[in-house]
């Protein structure tokens, strides 16, 4: 039948029974793409066209989980003539086992409903999702014993991890996973398969032969692992910072959960609770003279170092609002507040939801002369608050504090804050893509204020503000990695004139000869980085170590199977104005699913003629690396606590560890505050760690230290 008859018969068809009045069924028809003819069909075709029981989403998923699935048994099988390990030889024999039943369910589901023909596109997303490659399998098939043990098990997890975001893309799309057999399904596979990735992580530690690995959980007593440092002192934390009804302030599981949807993993556990407002972490320290100020959630707490460095408390400061950073200058001291429940008056009881000129997010001003009674003397109050900020500058000639302020929080509204505007698409006036620079006035913080925002990561030929990485992932196995709308760290080195900005999508090398003005020298992106955190220079300004801190500080990402370059420092030689990236290092101890664990805060061990640095990894512990060869970065000490908790993801563990007058000072997140000294060993000499105990300041105030402020240290003759 050619087109024109149709039309014909059609026409005739509709007229007929227009004019007879005909009761019968009306009608159906199928339109073509445009400019096409429609066609009449049936209503058993309309109704499979109009089928909600399965979508083509729930048919590719199976079509892509059949092989993947069958790569499972393929690694599985290679087990029993490459292992004596029983515990391994259980776990293959039983995911074998499940996954040949598991696929038996899948084809037969497809077959009844004639959907058996594989989606071309299959192949193409395999990769993606946990696939061991070829040399992948021919290197499980040519290993033997323990090396075949961590080898399967890193790649099962790998496998399993795959299934599991297969899963959550499934669910991502409307109308899947309708059907409730196939609900059923996915149900029970991502359950399983993410209890199978913890047993399987236990199994891939305790290959480990580290001392760090395992420790026993506690909150004041936790086993301990140390190597070339000696504890010197634990102080639990002051009165007054913690409550004594609740110590561990661990999460509230939802109870509204239905029971098929609560979460089954340690993390997904702790992802949704509910949790208290971090209001009395420890967070990070500053040094002055014989002072030490360990900043908190909760305010900070001022401690006498003239006891041989040794911490006596000399008083404690009340003030919430997160996140507690600090910095010392002279007789002031700076800090950080970027919470939403932050007073103007320090007060308990927050600020409530709505927009009230109560409310305090930005810098605060202590004045610190008299340390047993601080007294707040001046605040600015800033559009995103204050994560961190660095000192650029101690005094200028008109009497001058500079700080670099970094807010990485919501804007404020305008109702409570008139300069405060959001990402309106085309405004410039945007609060994000932005650096504060603030300058204190030494003799009258009162009138400390906000001179400049520069748009810091602009491109520079079109001002487009979102200038450097826009968000999103690197392609195929890389990070989602953030975009730069913030930095979280700038480390200053003033001296030198330059600054290492760790900002959330990329490391900037900036030069800051005019403080008021930074400007970019460099900019580097790495595919592992999830967010760029912070920076540490080495003592001449040659190199810098960045650090990515994936998973934000509450999460574990030091388990056996995370990558060594994921969660890591990168160091980068500066050469001419450039980074050169050199190498990654992560500290290497397998810790539990119970751990947060990241790369964190750090300094170096001003030690002459090489690069060291003390750095935090939360519930890692602490590591003294030495980077002298930025291609070949050593962990020449540690120190490591068992978990808090061994059931629960609970928050705890080291937020800085940091090098002053011979001692490296450790503020511990849920626990408190140690002291360590470093010990001779292979590494260190017991004459190099006396050249770093009596290092000094080149310029500037002798005996200071503050967190993303680095002064060239020189060495006193003994």
């Amino acid at each position: 039948m050619n087109k024109l008859e149709y039309k014909f018969l059609l026409t005739v068809f509709l007229l007929i029974n227009l004019s007879n009045h005909i009761s019968s069924a009306p009608v159906i028809i199928q339109p073509g793409l445009p400019g096409e003819d429609s066609q009449l069909i049936d209503a058993s075709t309309a109704i499979k066209i109009a089928n909600t029981s399965y979508t083509q989403d729930d048919v590719l998923f199976l079509q892509q989980m059949i092989p993947h699935h069958e790569q499972a048994l393929v690694l599985s099988k290679l087990a029993p003539e490459r292992t004596n390990s029983e515990i391994v030889l259980e776990l293959s024999k039983k995911i074998a086992t499940s996954q040949d039943d598991e696929i038996t369910f899948m084809k037969a589901w497809l077959e009844d409903r004639d959907e058996a023909h594989v989606h071309s596109m299959t192949s193409h997303h395999m990769h993606m999702m946990g696939m061991a490659t070829e040399d992948q399998i021919n290197d499980l098939s040519n290993s033997l014993s323990i090396d075949f043990d961590e080898l399967f098990l890193r790649l099962m997890i790998t496998h399993h991890q795959g299934a599991i975001k297969m899963v959550d893309r499934l669910k991502d799309q409307p109308g899947s996973a309708y059907d409730q057999v196939l609900n059923d399904f996915v149900s029970d596979l991502d359950n399983d398969q993410s209890v199978e990735i913890e047993r399987m992580n236990v199994l891939l530690t305790n290959l480990s032969d580290d001392p760090r690995v395992n420790l026993s959980a506690g909150l004041f007593h936790a086993d301990e692992a140390i190597a070339n440092l000696e504890k010197i002192i634990t102080l639990k934390k002051p009165d007054g910072f913690f409550d004594p009804n609740k110590i561990i302030e661990e999460g509230v599981e939802d109870e509204d959960e239905d029971e098929d949807e609560k979460p089954k993993t340690i993390e997904d556990k702790a992802k949704n609770s509910r949790y208290p407002m971090l209001s009395f972490s420890n967070t990070d320290m500053a040094f002055s003279q014989d002072i030490l100020v360990a900043g908190s959630y909760h305010g900070f707490n001022i401690y006498s170092l003239k006891n041989s460095g040794i911490p006596e408390l000399i008083s404690s400061v009340i003030c919430p609002g997160g996140q507690g950073d600090v910095s010392i200058v002279e007789h002031l001291l700076i800090m950080s507040v970027e919470e939403t429940r932050g007073r103007i008056d320090c007060g308990l009881q927050g600020a409530g939801s709505e927009p009230t000129p109560d409310r305090f997010r930005g810098i605060r001003i202590f004045d610190i002369s008299d340390p047993q009674y601080p007294l707040q003397v001046g605040i600015v109050q800033t559009c995103r608050g204050s994560h961190t900020h660095s000192v650029v500058n101690s005094r200028t000639d008109e009497g001058n504090i500079i700080i670099y302020n970094s807010g990485t929080s919501s804007v404020r509204d305008q109702e409570e804050l008139q300069t405060c505007f959001y990402a309106i698409p085309g405004d410039n006036r945007t609060a994000l893509f932005r650096i504060d620079v603030i300058e204190i006035p030494i003799d009258n913080p009162s009138d400390s204020r906000i001179v400049k925002s520069p748009a810091v990561f602009s491109d520079e030929e079109t001002g487009v503000l979102a200038g450097l990485w826009r968000g999103g992932d690197h392609g195929d196995e890389t990070q989602r990695t953030s975009r730069t709308d913030q930095c979280h760290d700038i480390t200053v080195y003033p001296s030198a004139q330059i600054a290492a900005g760790a900002c959330s999508g990329n490391g900037i090398l900036f030069d800051i000869s005019d403080p008021y003005n930074p400007t970019r020298m460099d900019v580097v992106s790495d595919t592992g980085f999830a967010y760029w955190h912070s920076a540490t220079f080495n003592n001449d300004a040659t190199k810098v170590v960045f650090t990515d801190e994936w998973g934000g500080g509450g999460r574990p990402r030091c388990r056996a199977w995370d990558p060594l370059d994921w969660g890591a420092n990168a160091i980068y030689d500066i050469v001419d104005g450039k980074l050169i990236f050199k190498s990654y290092y992560k500290m290497s101890a397998p810790q539990q699913e119970t751990e947060n664990c990241v790369a964190h805060n750090g300094s170096i061990v001003p030690i002459p003629n090489k690069d060291i640095m003390v750095q935090a990894w939360y519930q890692g512990g602490l590591s003294v690396i030495d980077f002298t060869d930025s291609e070949n970065p050593i962990e020449i000490a540690y120190f490591d606590r068992g978990p808090i908790s061994d059931e629960k993801l609970v928050t705890g563990g080291y937020w800085s560890a940091y090098f002053y007058e011979g001692n490296i000072y450790a503020t511990e997140i849920a626990r408190g505050l140690d002291v360590f000294q470093l010990t001779p060993s292979n590494f260190l000499t017991k004459d190099e760690i006396i050249a770093a105990t009596y290092a000094f300041p080149e310029i500037g105030p002798e005996r200071l230290f503050n967190p993303q402020q680095q002064i060239p240290m020189t060495w006193r003759e003994q």
